[in-house]
């Protein structure tokens, strides 16, 4: 349940009934709005303890929410949450992109890429030090190799770093050198890292799970966020479906649906969601008219000789384009690129 306060009601008001739910078991969130405190109950419902509550002068009223999302629920959080990283702001009225190859493969291929992105107007550096691929055999990634060189981008450019982690393990490792950690879509629902990621306090960004419902996609940022790290970045990326043609299925409706159902923001992932690098540009456009904050693409500086996924990865000269074209589109979406 939510217990939405009084307008008028001080921190002195809001701090006893805290303190009073938590002495009858409940786990307690709080989000502060410009009008009014709601604080977000977490616990076995009982009607009792409502009806004590509202009781109370400070309280306008005690609202049970019947979504299993709690925390990352409109009824929460009514306002857009916006995560600030510097000069950098995702969910507010300016667009992110993240951009980079989908591995880290060597120091200069890290620079190369890094100076390119920076140049077309990136604000956020991508690339995974940790690769979960199917195969073994495929390229795993530099693992702390690859960190060390992207702590040297971050040094020497200036761009925010997002990379994956992929387990519970190396949680603060990836966590030294990233602005954002991933949850890759394989790793959507490893309860173990979900709950090490809310002990944490900085962005994690969560890819969608390969065949998950929105539900499960909210639920498992539900972990986060019941953690207490409240900042929390969706990321549609596809789903799989019976379609050959695509790699996956990207899902834009997911992204007005999950805008009003969440306060999260949300962007969208076209290189994954799609596969082919040639659908890349139509598919970010159509993003950003959905309503996405913020777009991740793949950009390698020869596409052709990627370790990892190369037929989905812009080169450097088509990831400039498509940033110069986006400008229009977020600009007609009221939004600024």
């Amino acid at each position: 349940m939510i217990v939405v306060m009084n307008p008028g009601a001080s921190g002195e008001d809001v701090n006893r009934i805290t303190e009073k739910l938590k002495q009858m078991g409940y786990g307690v969130h709080l989000s502060s709005g410009e009008k009014r405190t709601i604080i977000g109950v977490i616990g076995q419902r009982r009607e009792e303890a409502a009806q004590t509550l509202e009781a109370m002068p400070q309280v306008e009223q005690v609202v049970f929410i019947t979504r299993p999302f709690k925390l990352a629920g409109r009824e929460f959080h009514p306002d857009d949450t916006v995560i600030k990283l510097g000069d950098t702001s995702i969910g507010g009225s300016e667009l992110v992109v993240m951009a980079g190859p989908c591995a880290a493969e060597s120091e200069e291929q890290l620079m190369e890429a890094a100076e390119t992105v920076k140049e077309a107007g990136a604000q956020v550096f991508r690339a995974g030090a940790y690769k979960p691929r199917t195969s073994p055999y495929s390229f795993q990634g530099l693992e702390h190799e690859g960190l060390n060189y992207l702590h040297r981008v971050r040094s020497e450019t200036g761009l925010l770093i997002v990379t994956e982690v992929m387990d519970q393990f190396t949680v603060d490792e990836v966590a030294h050198c990233a602005d954002i950690l991933q949850v890759g879509a394989r790793n959507m629902q490893n309860y173990f890292l979900l709950r090490e990621l809310g002990k944490i306090r900085k962005p994690v960004l969560l890819k969608r799970g390969l065949s998950a419902t929105i539900e499960e996609w909210l639920m498992a940022a539900e972990y986060i966020l019941s953690g207490g790290n409240y900042e929390v970045i969706l990321c549609e990326r596809g789903i799989r479906t019976f379609e050959p043609y695509t790699r996956n299925t990207l899902d834009l409706s997911a992204v007005p649906l999950v805008k009003q159902l969440s306060h999260l923001p949300v962007i969208v992932d076209p290189s994954h969601g799609t596969g082919h690098s040639y659908l890349v540009p139509a598919m970010s456009k159509a993003a950003l008219a959905a309503g996405a904050d913020g777009l991740m693409i793949e950009v390698h500086p020869k596409p052709e000789e990627a370790l990892s996924d190369g037929p989905q990865s812009l080169n450097p000269d088509q990831f400039k384009t498509l940033i110069k074209d986006l400008k229009g589109v977020a600009l007609s979406a009221g939004r600024l690129l």
